[in-house]
């Protein structure tokens, strides 16, 4: 079964700006769910770490299933954290059809932060050869 690894890093400082702009809620609205919002806010902020981490694994994601002009909206593919903390992807709507027509039939993800920025593999399980 071939797999493909995609690798994405992004800056935190870039992700407080975005949201510390005059376009902060329509950044969020246009990248993450509302499950992964809630997941990122802690009292009355959000942390921009977390949401870092999300962005790249989102990219990474794209880079795995996608070949960037298949229209695939960030907030079709979702980080998912369970109880113990683990995160998975959830791939929605045009994520699940270009996925499913790469022939993926699994995903993996790992996130980390450190020194102002996140990080995000994305392993993915095909059960053909992309075209």
């Amino acid at each position: 079964m071939p797999i493909d690894v995609g690798l994405d890093l992004v800056r935190i400082a870039d992700v407080v700006e975005a949201l510390e702009g005059a376009h902060g809620e329509r950044y969020l609205a246009r990248i993450y769910t509302e499950r992964e919002v809630a997941d990122c806010r802690a009292e009355s902020t959000i942390d921009a770490a977390r949401l870092a981490g999300r962005f790249a694994a989102k990219e990474a994601t794209l880079k795995v299933i996608s070949s960037g002009e298949d229209g695939v909206p960030m907030r079709d593919i979702e980080v998912r954290r369970t109880a113990s903390g683990k995160v998975h992807l959830e791939l929605h709507r045009r994520a699940a059809e270009v996925a499913a027509a790469a022939g993926i039939r699994e995903l993996a993800l790992s996130i980390t932060h450190e020194a102002g920025f996140a990080a995000a593999v994305v392993m993915a399980m095909r059960s053909t050869e992309p075209d």
